[in-house]
């Protein structure tokens, strides 16, 4: 009997977690799916070999033939290629480290974990819809940043190879190697830069669930809440920030060393004296450092906006304080206002309609971060000391995306283009002599 009514206590759980732990190939079936087409899905024996393969041809064979054998030394003034050397190196730096990362995430956690599709059944149904959803529109966000890169690569290519930019009969013919020599340096440009952005809009995707913690964990100072499940939901929250900032830790901080030094290597080879610049030459330069620092942002600008909404948190925990404590003096009826709240409605009169601030207020607030008053509950079981310790609790815990102990919100965002500016101005004083 014990058995039976143990069975059905866990019955509605296990419903829970068969309908969010779903296999393989229900809602990841299409992310899978283009994994397959892009060569880095590593779910088999057969795909992670093939996925290496095509790496290591794109990554490293092609653009190793294409500098040292179709450089083109001879060229006229508009074929030769002066910058080829750091745009091979910067692309593939960035996708060797992109793919070596997303190739150890996935061994070691699978894609599910990895993705915290395993932990969706804890969440609420907003969650799921929202994250689902932005699951399925990662990979336009991809597509939006790498199909303008690859179209422009696509014209300088074929123009280069079609206005006689190399001359050399590999495969017997002319045309057919420069159409053979073109398509291989034009995937390989896709694919590293598609690597790059894939690893960058896969933890834009994490932040955004996060984000979606954040403001479904909120509602909890709309309603009569508990102190304790309050706190143990935020500390969950922040254990999975916690995992998520050691997991990429190292890629972000290695991209943004990587980044920097191929920026700071195109700015001293394009400011030197002898350098010609112009759309022939340059331009390829320009487009692989406008890719480069495309995926940077999207990696600082992710983190800087889970630890804004946890900061928002913690502001709306303070105003939920303040608030429930004023309102709880106010709540015993017939009670005849003191003196000082008569002159205090003199000076700072209320106004009537709620709306009339609201309709002012454009995208400048949101659901965390605004000015409206919380609805509290005077007659909470919540104490003031029970308030008080939250609060000062959530000012000296702050949430976010660290990188190994410094978080990184808008500060450390302004250290790093401090830091980034100064040496810029010293590299250009020791080039063209700004000082």
């Amino acid at each position: 009997m014990g058995d039976a009514t143990q069975s059905q206590s866990l019955l509605p759980k296990s419903i829970a977690y068969n309908r969010s732990k779903s296999h393989a190939y229900d809602e990841l079936r299409s992310f899978r799916r283009w994994l397959k087409w892009m060569c880095v899905d590593q779910s088999d024996t057969w795909s992670t070999c093939l996925s290496w393969f095509v790496f290591i041809v794109f990554t490293i064979v092609v653009p190793c033939l294409s500098h040292f054998l179709l450089a083109c030394a001879d060229c006229d003034a508009t074929h030769d290629r002066p910058y080829d050397n750091v745009v091979q190196l910067s692309l593939s730096g960035v996708a060797a480290l992109s793919f070596i990362c997303l190739s150890g995430f996935v061994k070691k956690f699978g894609l599910r974990r990895f993705l915290f599709l395993d932990k969706l059944c804890d969440e609420s149904e907003t969650v799921r819809k929202g994250y689902m959803q932005q699951l399925h529109r990662s990979l336009k966000i991809l597509f939006i940043f790498v199909l303008p890169c690859f179209a422009a690569e696509s014209i300088y290519k074929i123009w280069w190879y079609s206005s006689g930019g190399t001359q050399i009969p590999f495969l017997g013919n002319v045309i057919v190697s420069d159409t053979v020599a073109c398509i291989l340096e034009l995937s390989s440009w896709l694919y590293r830069t598609t690597v790059f952005f894939l690893v960058c809009v896969l933890f834009r995707l994490i932040c955004y669930l996060q984000i979606l913690r954040l403001q479904d964990f909120a509602q909890v100072f709309h309603v009569d809440s508990d102190v304790e499940s309050v706190l143990r939901e935020h500390l969950r929250i922040r254990r999975h920030l916690r995992i998520i900032s050691h997991r990429y830790r190292r890629f972000i901080v290695l991209a943004l060393v990587f980044i920097t030094a191929s920026q700071f290597a195109s700015l001293f080879m394009s400011t030197r004296s002898s350098s010609d610049l112009h759309i022939y030459k340059s331009g390829e330069l320009a487009l692989c450092s406008v890719s480069l620092l495309a995926g940077l942002l999207i990696l600082l600008r992710s983190a800087v906006r889970i630890t804004h909404k946890a900061q928002s948190v913690t502001c709306l925990a303070a105003k939920w304080h303040v608030c429930a404590t004023i309102d709880s003096f106010d709540s015993v009826e017939g009670e005849t206002p003191p003196i000082s709240q008569i002159v205090s409605n003199q000076v700072f009169p209320v106004s009537s309609q709620g709306s009339s601030d609201a309709d002012d207020v454009g995208d400048e607030e949101d659901e965390l971060d605004n000015t409206q008053f919380v609805p509290s509950y005077a007659y909470s079981t919540i104490s003031f000391q029970k308030r008080q310790a939250l609060v000062t609790y959530f000012e000296n815990n702050r949430a976010g995306v660290t990188l190994y102990g410094f978080m990184l919100d808008r500060s450390y965002l302004h250290t790093i283009f401090g830091i980034e500016l100064a040496l810029v101005l010293w590299l250009l004083g020791k080039t063209i002599g700004i000082s």
